[in-house]
């Protein structure tokens, strides 16, 4: 009897000290996550902050240059108008945590535009492909407004 008792307590102590050690474990754990999602949000933060800051200097070099050749042509503007959808997104990431999906697709729909502009000599075949490529993304873009207000009233 007395030695069931002993195995019994033994048996008890044996699992009140591994479920001790599964707490510090899961406590250690949580912490070590904290501390990487931790990590992780600040380089995001940061990256974000480059980007930021680096579309404002190539506009300041895009304004630059400008001023000193005294001519603006329509491929320049976008050119601007690209680094204006790219603060635009940085900023709506910052704030919101989540980047509308329509903005990569107006970047994509200007960059191939501007590409259109500054190939005049091209394929009348590669001008196609790319007119094609606009179109698409044009295409797409009123689709996931569409369902973006559509899912909104939902």
């Amino acid at each position: 009897m007395e030695q069931q008792e002993n195995r019994e307590n033994r048996e008890n102590r044996e699992n009140r000290e591994n479920r001790e050690n599964d707490t510090d474990q899961s406590k250690f754990i949580d912490r070590f996550d904290d501390v990487v999602l931790g990590l992780f949000a600040f380089a995001e933060r940061g990256l974000l902050l480059l980007i930021g800051a680096l579309a404002i200097v190539a506009v300041g070099f895009e304004l630059n240059d400008l001023l000193v050749n005294r001519d603006i042509n329509l491929a320049d503007l976008l050119l601007l108008f690209i680094y204006l959808e790219v603060l635009g997104m940085a900023y709506a990431y910052y704030s919101t945590h989540s980047v509308p999906v329509t903005l990569p697709v107006l970047i994509a729909i200007t960059g191939i535009t501007r590409l259109i502009l500054l190939s005049k000599d091209s394929e009348p075949n590669e001008l196609m492909y790319e007119a094609g490529a606009v179109l698409l993304l044009a295409i797409a873009y009123g689709a996931l407004t569409w369902a973006s207000n559509f899912f909104k009233r939902k």
